[in-house]
């Protein structure tokens, strides 16, 4: 639970602030609002050593993946989905706290990773990952313009994938899980978050523009690329894979006080 606790606290706040609507407060939005939010929480996170300045500097860079993500979807000629509300604090169509919200991915898995002391075994070669990690974020935009190779991705990710386990600890007790599996069921678990927030208007697809309804269980599939690039992004920044297929969290971090 305490690895997803920037996610969770964005939730609530979410849920507290869905009455403000449209109006502004001291000169400020419901939008502005959740960005002074977001950044207080990361600071506190900081403050209270929850995340160290290396694991905040990695989840910056989901930040700035993820605003170049929203401004291409968000584009008018686009438009795959919109914030409604005003904001002061915006660029072009994305209110600024919207890539906080990829933050809070990021967030979770660098600390599952370093409370649970996450291990992998049979890891793919990082030129597999990459290229799959690389892939999946550009598919996201160029489906657009250019064919989408979604399906591909799908495959692509079960053959390289397939015999990777993560290795866990509960409670001073070894545990292991497919690794596809995990993936999966956290964005099935980010699906559930994603009704959420547009049921709060955080922003909302083109056929909740009339009410709000059930989104589409197709987007799990979209949610299970995106975490395939988290994952594979975090394994890149935080660690290091040896020879025989292992992945060990570098020292630096693994130093870091557990929480």
């Amino acid at each position: 639970m305490s690895a997803a606790f920037f996610g969770i606290l964005l939730l609530l706040i979410f849920a507290v602030t869905s009455n403000m609507g449209d109006r502004a407060y001291l000169g400020f939005y419901r939008y502005d609002y959740l960005f002074f939010c977001a950044v207080i929480i990361q600071i506190c996170m900081l403050y209270l050593k929850l995340e160290s300045l290396n694991e905040a500097k990695v989840i910056a860079l989901f930040h700035v993946m993820a605003m170049c993500m929203e401004l291409v979807l968000t584009a008018p000629h686009i438009g795959s989905w919109q914030y409604p509300e005003p904001a002061i604090l915006k660029l072009q169509t994305v209110p600024l706290f919207a890539g906080f919200m990829y933050s809070a991915v990021g967030s979770f898995f660098v600390r599952v990773i370093r409370v649970f002391e996450v291990n992998f075994i049979r890891l793919p070669h990082l030129y597999h990952m990459s290229a799959l990690a690389i892939l999946a974020f550009v598919n996201f935009m160029s489906k657009f313009f250019i064919i989408d190779i979604r399906s591909v991705l799908f495959v692509w990710s079960i053959l390289v994938f397939w015999r990777t386990k993560a290795v866990f600890k509960v409670q001073q007790k070894t545990m292991q899980l497919p690794m596809l599996v995990i993936l999966v069921f956290f964005a099935f678990l980010i699906w559930i978050a994603e009704n959420i927030s547009t049921f709060y208007d955080i922003w909302v697809y083109p056929n909740q523009a009339d009410g709000w309804r059930l989104v589409w269980l197709g987007k799990i599939g979209s949610w299970y690329l995106l975490l395939l690039l988290s994952f594979v992004s975090v394994l890149v920044l935080l660690g290091h894979r040896q020879k025989n297929g292992s992945w060990r969290m570098r020292e630096h971090f693994i130093g870091h006080k557990k929480r």
